[in-house]
């Protein structure tokens, strides 16, 4: 069975690599599901869950992003990502804090400038798919979801 040679990468580190079956990414309209000796492809990585099997019907792994760039060719997938989590590295707990912190940062929006609002939001959606990542995470490995410590 073919694999795929993947790897993600943010400005700080190479967040993770090894051989997979499928990944799943979230992308400019929609997701794309990468399966072995897919067409060549290019595009952009939004914020949202990733998701990695690495072998068909294996369990998922799970990491959050907050956008970058993804290449396809010849069996190897290069994302390029602005930040990257592997879900269990999330610290729910402090992802759902900072998601407070942006939509209240979010709410004062009208002394806010194109540019503050266009930075707010995208904190907000980086931080939103965090939580999401972790909630899923969490619940599969039956932790507790009880943010309030």
């Amino acid at each position: 069975m073919s694999q795929i040679k993947f790897t993600i990468l943010t400005p700080e580190k190479v967040v993770f690599e090894a051989e997979v079956y499928q990944a799943t990414l979230p992308v400019e309209g929609g997701e794309v599901t990468i399966l072995p000796e897919h067409i060549p492809y290019i595009g952009a990585l939004k914020a949202g869950e990733l998701v990695l099997r690495q072998k068909a019907g294996g369990e998922e792994m799970s990491l959050a992003t907050s956008g970058g760039f993804l290449e396809f060719h010849d069996n190897v997938l290069v994302i390029l990502a602005d930040t990257a989590e592997r879900a269990e590295e999330i610290d729910l707990a402090r992802a759902e804090e900072a998601r407070q912190r942006a939509e209240k940062l979010k709410e004062t929006s009208t002394q806010m400038s194109d540019e503050e609002y266009a930075r707010t939001a995208a904190i907000l959606e980086k931080e939103l798919a965090r939580v999401r990542v972790a909630r899923k995470h969490h619940s599969r490995r039956g932790i507790s979801l009880d943010t309030d410590r």
